[in-house]
């Protein structure tokens, strides 16, 4: 396998910078893998805030277990932090694009010294 295939796979497929890595460029595989993992940190961590939240509430008996009610509570409670978790998921997918994109142009670099070293 090429390459640049074998590094676009990993950053498409398991996680932004990664395929930089196995290209040995670790300051961009470091800074993507950095800032995609504080993204997918800060999108969890919202969303199973709100989660206990709401189960704490349903369990100590202030939101009545109503299939509505829950709905519109986590409606309610997914746009009031609807700004900052978009900014997290915009950073998370942009840094995927430049993982996969970077990790094609870099790899393709690459591959005419790798058949120039094979040959005898």
């Amino acid at each position: 396998m090429r390459k640049s295939t074998a590094a676009v796979m990993l950053s498409a497929l398991v996680f932004p910078g990664i395929g930089q890595l196995y290209l040995k460029r670790w300051s961009l595989g470091l800074v993507l893998m950095g800032v995609a993992a504080s993204a997918t940190y800060f999108i969890i961590n919202v969303t199973l805030t709100i989660a206990l939240e709401l189960s704490a509430k349903i369990q100590s008996g202030i939101i009545p277990p109503d299939i509505g009610a829950i709905a519109k509570l986590v409606s309610q409670q997914l746009s009031a932090s609807a700004q900052t978790t978009n900014v997290a998921t915009t950073m998370l997918l942009v840094c995927w694009v430049i993982g996969v994109v970077s990790a094609y142009r870099q790899g393709r670099a690459l591959e005419p010294l790798d058949t120039m070293a094979q040959l005898p």
